[in-house]
């Protein structure tokens, strides 16, 4: 299989690898946005590789991860997730606008990789939430989205089930699906395996195959202070018992996880897919990161803004005295993107440019030092030239008894389910 992008292949690519939505949005762009199931095939095609997934949080991250996708020739995932970018959104860049930024900008830098547009933790916490979904799921395909992850792990075991079951005819077939289960809170409320084949075993009874899972394997959201990270031994076990199920892993919270920690979920485990979030967000704006992604306090515990690097000195002073007067921790910096953006937007060129350099080259680092995803854009563009259509259809069909899956089934079954939801408390992104 060659490593090089044939401008022929691209082309029929184009032609018939972009979802319906996609089509119909944009019917004169040469960006290859497409369906987030082929970006997992293309990892599983190369073995032990992962695409990164970088939160959108501001338009120089989203220019910067492209850059560096189409430098290492790889796949990517732009996403936002529902506390980001949802009704309620701390970041300028959401749901419904997303992919209009990525295609415009493939369309600008001659972006020629195949890009999945995900619609990140959406998040299912109560009937309401249900009732909302309905409306809102299919409002955010309607405006790009190709691929999202139904999260209602912050539910008890069946009710989670249950409300994927419920959503899912609201999701396009083609779609690339994402699950959860067991919310992300670090080492509290570990996932199991009983857990994860209670979910997956369901949804196959259902005919609902997803791509990913999402575990509670150790790391968390955001900023991380503790040492502890990813369980890889924990997501191995889990992993293998969904095998059967041909279900990839999902890994969320990669910032606070060294680089050899996170070669290691790739190298041991059936992770495709790797949030990178609030490393980006950080690293646009110019403070000093450690390997990790995580941003270095100095001795007074504030961030530390490398000179000349992200966005000016005077504009991160700014952005600091706003913080300070709303009593912002440091955690809470990223609410700070919807306030900032177009003040960030109307900096120089040369200051705009260095804020996406910065993000293109950990990304790049990311994707080919340590995530193994380097050359897998020509992959993925084979793939939907085999295919000839934007839907390769799951990856395995039905192994269970529908019979054994019945809602009042579930119900019974959930409550019997070993696992420990962990501490209480709100664990948004």
């Amino acid at each position: 299989m060659s490593n090089t992008m044939d401008l022929k292949s691209f082309d029929k690519a184009l032609k018939v690898g972009r979802p319906p939505n996609i089509q119909s949005l944009f019917p004169n762009s040469r960006a290859l946005i497409v369906s987030g199931k082929f970006i997992d095939r293309a990892m599983l095609a190369k073995g032990n590789a992962i695409s990164i997934a970088a939160n959108g949080r501001n338009y120089f991250v989203i220019r910067g991860a492209l850059l560096a996708a189409h430098k290492a020739n790889s796949c990517l995932i732009i996403e936002i997730a529902k506390s980001e970018g949802g009704v309620n959104a701390y970041c300028s860049v959401n749901y419904w606008n997303m992919a209009r930024i990525v295609d415009s900008l493939c369309n600008e830098l001659n972006i020629t990789i195949p890009v999945a547009i995900h619609a990140d933790h959406y998040g299912i916490k109560s009937d309401k939430d249900i009732a909302t979904a309905k409306i809102e799921i299919p409002s955010i395909f309607d405006a790009g989205i190709t691929s999202i992850a139904v999260d209602a792990s912050h539910l008890p075991d069946a009710q989670n089930l249950l409300a994927n079951i419920e959503l899912n005819s609201f999701i396009p077939t083609w779609a690339g699906l994402e699950t959860e289960v067991g919310e992300i809170k670090g080492k509290s409320g570990l996932s199991t395996k009983e857990e994860a084949l209670f979910l997956v075993q369901g949804l196959n009874a259902h005919n609902i195959f997803p791509e990913w899972i999402a575990l509670n394997n150790g790391t968390t959201h955001g900023i991380e202070a503790a040492s502890e990270g990813i369980q890889v031994d924990l997501t191995a076990q889990i992993h293998n018992a969904l095998t059967p199920y041909e279900v990839s892993g999902a890994q969320h919270g990669t910032s606070g996880n060294s680089s050899d920690r996170l070669r290691e979920i790739a190298a041991k485990t059936r992770t495709t897919k790797a949030n990178v979030a609030t490393a980006l967000q950080m690293i646009s704006w110019g403070l000093e990161v450690n390997d990790y992604g995580n941003a270095i306090l100095d001795p007074a515990g504030e961030f530390i803004k490398v000179k000349d690097k992200g966005t000016t000195e005077e504009m991160w002073a700014r952005i600091v005295a706003y913080a300070n007067a709303n009593n912002l921790k440091k955690g809470d910096y990223k609410k700070l993107n919807i306030v900032f953006e177009n003040h960030l937007l109307c900096q120089p060129k040369d200051v705009r440019e260095r804020m996406s350099a910065r993000v293109e080259d950990f990304v790049y680092g990311m994707l080919v030092n340590v995530f193994n995803a380097k050359d897998t854009a020509p992959i993925a563009i084979q793939q939907i030239c085999e295919a000839n259509t934007f839907d390769p259809g799951p990856k395995v069909g039905r192994i269970e008894d529908p019979a054994r899956w019945s809602r009042d089934k579930i119900l019974e079954k959930g409550p019997a389910i070993a696992g420990d939801k962990g501490a209480a408390g709100n664990f948004d992104d």
